[in-house]
């Protein structure tokens, strides 16, 4: 979720969840070790529980970064063992990174060295021409010798030439039943299901297999789904909170911002699809859309009064 789950991305799902685990955007050992870690590490206490995903390949770096994570005050450093960018393929990290378990295994023996918070992994079951039978549990076992004891598993290849990072995350078949075979085969570990899965329901069904389901594009492009996470998947009494509640709260906090500079499009970005599936949705994806060039303070109230004045001749029928 690279450019997506930023401060004000997990603020705003925080709004309707209190009981899923949000993850930053991947950030790499040398970006958080040599460069604005106010900027890039910072978050609002509400967002706990929360964790720190970072890129790398340098054990040293990498311990170095996952001590200041665990000294900002994130719950768990996670290395990204999985992403199939360009950018990260040319900085030797991310998924390239399933072709070789000893190094990984190194790094996680550093990070777990440097801090008292959960060190995890998350991975493909394989890249390229790897035969995933044998790569998964190969960077698993390998990961979990050096103190690792959570899992997040993409349930698909990635193909690092020839594909390209959006393809990567639909073309390579999804092959659950092996992420199945790996908690059989490690029940010690805690397994964490991602990729493909659209709905809740989906998720709960695989929580009969696995220990965990992560969610990446479908909560992004429909948050509203987590508004039901903490009853459907916890077992919370029902939510209270509404589409209308939510935007409330993201007014205020996007006022607030915009009185200390910050642009009101890089928080509203990502509320496009808060009304995904629900009447009103082309209307508030467009007025926040169009007006993002000269938005201030005020433009989800606009957005909110515009999508009524839209709905207004329906109702009234």
């Amino acid at each position: 979720m690279m450019d997506g789950t930023d401060r004000h991305c997990r603020y705003f799902h925080r709004l309707m969840t209190k009981r899923a685990r949000l993850y930053t955007e991947m950030i790499t050992a040398e970006a958080i070790v040599h460069g604005d870690r106010a900027h890039l590490l910072g978050f609002h206490g509400s967002e706990h529980p929360v964790a720190l995903q970072v890129g790398g390949s340098d054990p040293g770096k990498l311990a170095a970064a996952a001590r200041i994570g665990a000294k900002a005050g994130y719950d768990e450093i996670n290395l990204n063992v999985g992403c199939p960018s360009d950018r990260v393929q040319s900085g030797a990290f991310g998924a390239c990174l399933m072709k070789a378990p000893a190094l990984v295994a190194d790094c996680v023996a550093a990070m777990n060295d440097a801090v008292n918070i959960p060190v995890t992994v998350k991975c493909r079951i394989g890249v390229d021409d790897q035969d995933s039978e044998e790569a998964l549990p190969a960077l698993v076992d390998a990961c979990a010798e050096a103190g690792c004891r959570i899992f997040i598993v993409h349930a698909r290849k990635a193909w690092l030439e020839g594909l390209s990072p959006k393809e990567n995350r639909t073309i390579p078949p999804l092959d659950y039943g092996l992420i199945r075979k790996l908690k059989e085969r490690r029940p010690d570990l805690t397994i964490v299901l991602n990729g493909g899965v659209e709905t809740l329901a989906e998720a709960a069904t695989h929580l009969h297999d696995v220990d965990g389901v992560m969610l990446g594009r479908s909560a992004y492009g429909a948050p509203f789904l987590l508004a039901d996470v903490d009853e459907m998947i916890f077992g919370d009494a029902p939510a209270s909170v509404t589409r209308e509640t939510v935007i409330a709260a993201m007014s205020g906090y996007v006022k607030d911002a915009f009185e200390r500079g910050v642009r009101p499009h890089s928080i509203t970005r990502h509320m496009l699809g808060l009304y995904h599936g629900a009447p009103g949705a082309r209307v508030w994806r467009r007025f926040l859309s169009e007006s993002a060039p000269s938005a201030r303070g005020d433009i989800l109230d606009r957005a909110l009064d515009e999508m009524r004045a839209a709905q207004m001749p329906a109702q009234a029928v």
